[in-house]
């Protein structure tokens, strides 16, 4: 199962990108360009941003209409754009760092939001935020408070997402098996995926194994009232952690994930190769800002429904983030098309759905009423139904973390190879986890 999400997953060489952004003189401290304070000379006359994010080809085009939207009411600020797929997207961020032309604005993830804090590559939106230059006012309280890194807004949310189950309904179907409900608990969600494989005579696995999944463990460890991280520690124990590795060596037991081959291609990330879009698996995890995409990649009808265990276990979540460079020569600007970015209620309707719900609320429901395909108007319905029932929102995860989600996913590999059995394979990431967290 591929939660949320195994896709993507950034492939990070987080040394390499720090390694080059050590050598910046741009970020030695107190750089100029970045006080709010010199807005006003910096902006003056004509200005050009540079913006760099990853996406595909629908995204790219969204984006680039909401800022030439900007450019037509901003006439002085003109943008030039970079996009790519998500795969070397932070290589190629350490490489923009070697030459001292890191982007004015970029697209992040909270894969790496609080470590680009604590090493001053991103701009502190703390006093913007203050004098109302960036109005955070209409976002869900969460929302906003999962861009801040101790207690600072570092980053703003570009969209909203939620946790979710995508089914094969067209599947379900012919096999006369019904579709499974929404917050189901965890013991449930495997019986009903045990009863898909037996009903199809193995032909087709109920669910893909999220053992190697951190957003999955992350989510099932809230529902117990626990939680992935506290500060710079891990925020479980070993004991745990055997519990998710043993609950996924049931569901292997029963057959109700697919083989181990099949369920490292879906760890991939690339959403073509997951199991219920090829037809292997009747439901994976995915974010649901992706279920459109996931629904172009396949003639069966796809559903979607809250995640297996309490929704009190989600929060509000940036799907990903704007973030400004701290070295930037125009912060006033880069700030200002942010909050058009956010706020502008026809760049919103630019930019639709496909990064998710948009962060603003007052936004958002101008442009649900537009939301006209059946595949959006189930990742609106998510939303809402969700709205009322999520918990607070955890700190992002801390510098460390990426280390920590390819250990998971060693570890969950090792298992379902047998290379190593799960006792052993829960002291190991622990110690090893730790480790890497204390660096």
């Amino acid at each position: 199962m591929r939660a949320p999400q195994s896709v993507p997953r950034p492939h990070v060489d987080r040394r390499r990108f720090l390694g080059a952004l050590a050598g910046l003189p741009l970020l030695a401290g107190g750089m100029a360009g970045c006080r709010p304070e010199e807005d006003a000379r910096v902006d003056d006359g004509p200005v050009e941003l540079s913006v760099f994010w990853w996406g595909g080809t629908r995204r790219s085009t969204a984006t680039e209409q909401a800022l030439r939207l900007y450019s037509q009411q901003n006439p002085r600020v003109r943008f030039r754009f970079t996009s790519q797929g998500l795969a070397g997207y932070y290589d190629r961020l350490a490489t923009q760092a070697t030459g001292g032309n890191v982007p004015d604005l970029f697209q992040i993830d909270d894969t790496v939001l609080t470590e680009y804090a604590q090493r001053e590559i991103v701009l502190d939106l703390d006093p913007y935020v203050a004098d109302q230059r960036l109005d955070l006012n209409g976002l869900p309280e969460h929302l906003a408070r999962y861009g801040q890194v101790s207690g600072r807004t570092m980053a703003v949310p570009a969209a909203q997402t939620n946790a979710a189950l995508v089914y094969n309904r067209d599947q379900l179907r012919r096999l006369k098996l019904p579709e499974p409900g929404g917050g189901m608990p965890w013991k449930e969600y495997l019986q009903w995926a045990t009863r898909v494989t037996q009903e199809s005579h193995s032909r087709v696995a109920g669910m893909v194994d999220a053992s190697g999944d951190y957003r999955a463990l992350w989510l099932w460890l809230r529902a117990q009232g626990g939680e992935l991280y506290r500060g710079r520690q891990l925020g479980f124990s070993s004991a745990e952690l055997l519990d998710w590795f043993e609950f996924w060596e049931v569901a292997r037991l029963d057959r109700a994930t697919p083989t181990a081959g099949l369920v490292e291609l879906a760890d991939s990330g690339e959403l073509a190769r997951q199991p219920v879009v090829t037809g292997q698996a009747a439901a994976s995890f995915a974010w649901s800002h992706e279920l459109p995409e996931l629904q172009r990649l396949t003639d069966d009808e796809l559903g979607m429904t809250t995640f297996p265990g309490t929704p009190a276990a989600q929060w509000p979540r940036a799907s990903m983030y704007w973030a400004a460079f701290r070295g930037t020569r125009h912060p006033g600007a880069v700030v200002d098309v942010i909050n058009f970015l956010t706020t502008n209620v026809a760049a919103g309707r630019v930019l639709g759905t496909e990064r998710g719900l948009n962060a603003s609320v007052p936004v958002r429901r101008f442009v649900e009423q537009g939301v006209t395909d059946r595949s959006g108007k189930r990742v609106v319905a998510l939303g809402t139904d969700l709205a009322e029932l999520m918990g607070p929102a955890p700190e992002p995860p801390p510098k460390g973390h990426t280390q920590v989600r390819n250990l998971l996913v060693a570890a969950a590999e090792s298992i379902r190879s047998k290379r190593s059995g799960a006792r052993a394979t829960t002291s190991r990431f622990m110690a090893q986890a730790n480790a890497a967290l204390a660096e």
